[in-house]
């Protein structure tokens, strides 16, 4: 009567086996899959020549290097050594510069950059701004700074 739920341990041993089978299969399939695209031609992007590029390294640590590309981008950063905090040997590097690039659509975007003491700050008359503080938040500011407080 219960001959339909007889099993053997051979059957108990595939049965278990099958779910490992299934997702080793899977992995495979997926490996070929990601072989298939990394594999295939890339159109024809070539490597953007390097028409500038200047380096230069100081025994202070001081640096500064900048490169410019045949499709117009251009990269250029300098920096130094400084005391960032109260004791000698709190020193940290600052450093500045800018990049620019042209979008698809031929505009040229540039930011310039400053990495210091405060962090890194980006301008660029693209990117976000934003909106001015409200008065009172201006006023009580300044009646905070008044006060010491700030």
């Amino acid at each position: 009567m219960l001959d339909h739920l007889h099993t053997t341990p051979s059957t108990v041993f595939r049965s278990a086996e099958q779910p490992h089978k299934q997702s080793k299969m899977k992995l495979i399939v997926a490996l070929a899959f990601l072989a298939v695209a990394l594999a295939a031609p890339q159109g024809d992007k070539k490597p953007i020549e390097i028409v500038s590029s200047n380096s230069e390294m100081n025994a202070d640590g001081s640096y500064s290097f900048d490169f410019e590309s045949a499709d117009g981008t251009k990269v250029s950063e300098s920096g130094s050594q400084k005391q960032v905090g109260p004791k000698p040997e709190d020193i940290g590097t600052v450093s500045k510069g800018s990049y620019s690039f042209t979008t698809p659509d031929g505009v040229v975007l540039t930011v310039n950059w400053v990495a210091d003491e405060n962090g890194f700050q980006a301008t660029g008359d693209h990117l976000p701004t934003p909106p001015p503080m409200p008065e009172h938040v201006v006023k009580m500011l300044v009646d905070l700074k008044a006060a010491g407080v700030l």
